[in-house]
């Protein structure tokens, strides 16, 4: 049966201007080394500097491998809660979204599920998504069918690796969630909140 393979990305450390750190372009330059052990068709990234360097870094280890932005990667909030299924200690976080606001992130995040999302029913493809947090647990979210508000809470580290699998006439398969075994134990968890990590 074909297969879609999705590996999502999370792009490298970023400084507070949206670079790669050193540690970011490490941390990439390790999971492009990775991805490198897979027959990769394409590479997309969302348009934004840290992702677009984050895929420029893991296109060295896929040589041949087209490269190209997806508008529908950009960093966005995917879905606004409801006054009734918002979680309370995410109320401030919300504050100033306006119905307008609300509805182009929706409108994205269904673009991206629509164009990504959906299986290849003529062969099995492998695509490496760079993108952002909040579009991952969008996709997250999407394969494991839960209510559009769980999305919230479902943080990637920094180059971080989730794969997801989809075939035609079955649902969406996660196969891994935020792998982070190609990086060494200094460069895990950037992109979470300061906390005691395993």
């Amino acid at each position: 049966m074909p297969t879609r393979h999705l590996y999502l990305v999370r792009h490298g450390a970023a400084d507070a201007f949206g670079e790669l750190t050193a540690t970011g372009r490490l941390q990439v330059d390790l999971l492009g080394g990775r991805l490198a052990q897979l027959p990769v068709d394409a590479v997309w990234h969302s348009p934004l500097p840290r992702a677009v360097a984050s895929a420029g870094k893991i296109a060295r280890h896929l040589p041949r491998v087209p490269v190209a932005p997806a508008q529908e990667l950009v960093d966005h909030v995917p879905y606004v809660p409801t006054a009734t299924e918002m979680p309370a200690p995410w109320r401030g976080f919300f504050d100033g979204y306006d119905h307008g606001e609300a509805a182009a992130g929706r409108a994205l995040a269904d673009a991206l599920v629509d164009r990504f999302a959906t299986p290849d029913v003529t062969r099995d493809t492998h695509e490496v998504l760079v993108t952002h947090a909040y579009p991952i647990a969008w996709l997250v979210r999407h394969a494991l069918g839960a209510p559009p508000v769980r999305w919230l809470g479902l943080e990637s580290g920094n180059a971080a690796l989730t794969a997801i699998e989809l075939r035609p006439g079955l649902p969406p398969t996660l196969v891994v969630f935020n792998d982070m075994g190609h990086l060494p134990a200094e460069l895990r968890w950037t992109g979470f909140p300061a906390t005691t990590r395993p």
